[in-house]
This record gives structure tokens, C-alpha cells and sequence, in this order.
């Protein structure tokens, strides 16, 4: 198992947030399609509903965090890979399994819309147990 340390999280969130992106946007397609076209969907000009090969103007400005198409199985399987785990698919709601500096396992908790990872929580707390960065000195 990897254990992530804050920074190391920190850094990847811009990759992160393309990759939820993606499984969100699926997992909310997926979502209409099951209540046979009654439940919300993205609109296709939504923000992170297009690649950005597709946004017009092919590599010039593109993000090289992001590949110019990734559909969510593959994104998936790259945070499943990174030992991150996908908590809620529609929310876009992940934790990263990190180790308190006293040798306890602790989730870094973070999901889409939020702008930094500044949660965190004990395995057995879930999100209702959401506490403010920085971890306490001791657990």
C-alpha cells in the first residue's frame, strides 16, 4: 500500500482533478442513463466535459498533466495504481491513505470543487469525520 504525505498529495491534485473529473462526468452519465433520462447529466459545455484536443486549438496550451482523451476506466485504474481510493464517483469524492507521523493509518480527504486538500480523517471516522489540515501532533 501506498501512503501519500501531504505534499505529495498537495502536488498532485491538478492531475487528481482532471482524473476525477473524468470518472464524475462518467459516473453522472451513468447515473441519467440508469434513471432512464430522468436524473441530472452534465451539459456538454460543462467545465471538464471536454478534452482539450477537442476545446479547438489541439496541443497549443494544453495542460501536459492532461492527455488530449482518457475515458474513466482508465482513469480509474490510474488512481487505483496511485493507491487512491474513490470514495463517491458522482461527488468525485477521494482519500489518500497517508500515515500520521506517530505510525497511524489517516485518510487525506479531498473532492471536486474544492480548491486545495485541507481535510483529513481516521479510516473508521468517514467524511463525517472530516478534520482540518494540518494532521495533530499526536493521534
Amino acid at each position: 500500500m501506498r501512503y501519500w504525505t501531504v505534499e505529495e498529495a498537495r502536488e498532485y491534485l491538478p492531475r487528481l482533478r482532471f482524473l476525477v473529473e473524468v470518472v464524475a462526468r462518467a459516473a453522472g452519465i451513468t447515473k441519467h442513463a440508469s434513471g432512464n433520462g430522468h436524473g441530472p447529466a452534465a451539459a456538454p459545455d460543462a467545465p471538464g466535459t471536454q478534452d482539450d484536443a477537442a476545446a479547438g486549438d489541439g496541443d497549443a496550451g494544453r495542460d501536459p498533466s492532461k492527455p488530449a482523451s482518457l475515458d474513466a476506466t482508465s482513469a480509474l485504474t490510474e488512481l487505483h495504481d496511485g493507491g487512491i481510493v474513490v470514495r463517491d464517483p458522482v461527488r468525485g469524492l477521494v482519500d489518500f491513505p497517508a500515515r500520521h507521523p506517530g505510525g497511524r493509518d489517516v485518510l487525506l480527504c479531498w473532492q471536486l470543487g474544492e480548491d486545495d486538500l485541507a481535510w483529513w480523517h481516521l479510516p473508521e471516522d468517514g467524511f463525517a469525520g472530516r478534520r482540518p489540515l494540518p494532521l495533530p501532533p499526536e493521534l
